[in-house]
């Protein structure tokens, strides 16, 4: 019952911020591509390279935000080492990763900004939203579908700064298992950033986000999960003025990504090293 009303929940924020989208007060959209030579999977010991491509969108409207971003993430071979049992030196993985998060902020909604201020706080909301994934030409062929919902705090820093407490109920449908297996509901200490700062004339920003998750039971082949930690970060140069574009219309930078345990695979275990990803990345963004 309790799953049942926070996905009803869920699906209520979602719907407030899908038909926000008609009434936005501002938005800011770009088209992003990173490349790393260092990603990591699970049960898989090599290297992998990858070029990820992306279309981010995030918006504000009378009542909260929304955040929307889509990934293409192409790899190499060596994310698929094998093929029928032969080395595999042609074929490479694909995937599609989409996020959306919708956060309602409750200063607006009750027209009382001042009574979800405090301290460090600038605002509380009511954060919803989903994953969603679909990934060919490796072993496990992720097909993940995950709902979360929870409180949020938005942080009176330069920039912003949010940090979630969310419930996640999240499933899979990977290669060889006719029927979709759900996890056990599981919690995650999210926070999201973007602070803007300089460095004498370089006009930067620190970029990024952490996600804290909580072991999530029984995989689908019955072994234990464990909590995993993936801090996605980057330092980020506004490059517009030597284009003779407005401020934030082109920005280059660089990223690393810390994964430990990842998708909940012990990197002590089976999973070996693949499951433990640090990735450095080269990353540029056209904003429109």
């Amino acid at each position: 019952m309790f799953i049942k009303k926070s996905a009803i929940l869920g699906c209520a924020l979602l719907a407030a911020g899908l038909s926000s989208v008609y009434a936005a007060d501002w938005s800011n959209t770009y088209i992003g591509y990173r490349y790393g030579s260092q990603f990591a999977e699970p049960f898989n010991n090599t290297d992998i390279s990858k070029n990820i491509f992306n279309l981010n969108h995030v918006s504000g409207y009378k009542y909260g935000t929304n955040f929307f971003n889509v990934d293409m993430l192409i790899s190499d071979s060596n994310d698929s080492p094998t093929t029928n049992g032969q080395p595999n030196k042609v074929s490479s993985a694909r995937e599609v990763y989409v996020v959306y998060r919708h956060t309602l902020d409750l200063g607006k909604v009750t027209g009382k900004p001042e009574t979800f201020k405090f301290g460090p706080v600038r605002g509380v909301g009511l954060t919803a939203g989903f994953d969603f994934n679909d990934k060919s030409g490796d072993g496990y062929q992720s097909k993940k579908h995950m709902l979360v919902a929870g409180p949020t705090i938005m942080l009176d820093v330069p920039g912003f700064l949010n940090v979630s407490l969310l419930e996640l109920w999240e499933s899979n449908a990977p290669a060889g298992h006719p029927q979709r297996y759900s996890y056990d509901p599981h919690p995650m200490l999210n926070a999201a950033w973007g602070i803007p700062f300089s460095v004498g004339p370089l006009p930067l920003s620190f970029e990024g986000y952490a996600n804290f998750i909580a072991a999530k039971g029984k995989n689908e082949f019955g072994a234990s999960t464990k909590p995993e930690t993936n801090i996605d970060m980057q330092v980020m140069y506004d490059a517009s003025a030597l284009f003779s574009a407005s401020k934030n219309t082109f920005k280059v930078g660089l990223e690393y990504q810390y994964w430990r345990n990842k998708f909940g695979n012990d990197h002590k275990g089976a999973a070996g090293a693949g499951a433990f990803a640090k990735t450095p990345m080269i990353r540029a963004e056209y904003h429109f």
